[in-house]
């Protein structure tokens, strides 16, 4: 029985993934796929970043922003340990070479061949492109630490 009363409340509210330089990965996520950094949260050790995107239109403040954090779903926290950026030898498993195991976020969009293309013109790297393979409907691109992000194709938004 997947659905009772007792979990009638549950959220899925984040994914967390571990960068190495927040520098590189912030404006990725930011400027390249159109996420709003949320929240910030600094630590003596470590930096949180909670992304979304926003759908205030750019009309929710910061302190809004924050408030909703918790209840809301689709957010993406960025885990900054200080000073990997600084260490040649850091470097995170993106789960899917040996051994697999997570495998990636997805990202719909309204028109997958014209993200393709932005993608494209913005030198991000894919993992697999739409003429490739046997599924010619979906596309993957990396993010700057080799993290997987699917593109789907929005099914109820006009091409």
């Amino acid at each position: 029985m997947p659905y009772s009363d007792e979990t009638a409340s549950y959220k899925f509210n984040h994914t967390m993934l571990r960068i190495k330089d927040p520098k590189i990965s912030i404006p990725f996520y930011t400027e390249v796929i159109g996420m709003d950094l949320i929240e910030k949260l600094d630590f003596n050790t470590f930096t949180l970043y909670f992304l979304a995107f926003d759908r205030s239109g750019g009309k929710a403040t910061k302190e809004e922003k924050t408030a909703d954090r918790l209840n809301r779903e689709g957010i993406l926290e960025l885990t900054h340990n200080h000073g990997t950026e600084h260490d040649k030898e850091v470097s995170y498993h993106s789960g899917n070479s040996e051994p697999r195991g997570f495998g990636h976020i997805a990202i719909t969009v309204a028109n997958v061949e014209e993200a393709c293309a932005r993608f494209e013109r913005l030198n991000v790297p894919f993992k697999k492109r739409l003429t490739d393979g046997q599924m010619r409907n979906i596309a993957f691109i990396l993010d700057p630490d080799g993290y997987w992000i699917e593109l789907l194709q929005d099914t109820t938004a006009t091409k």
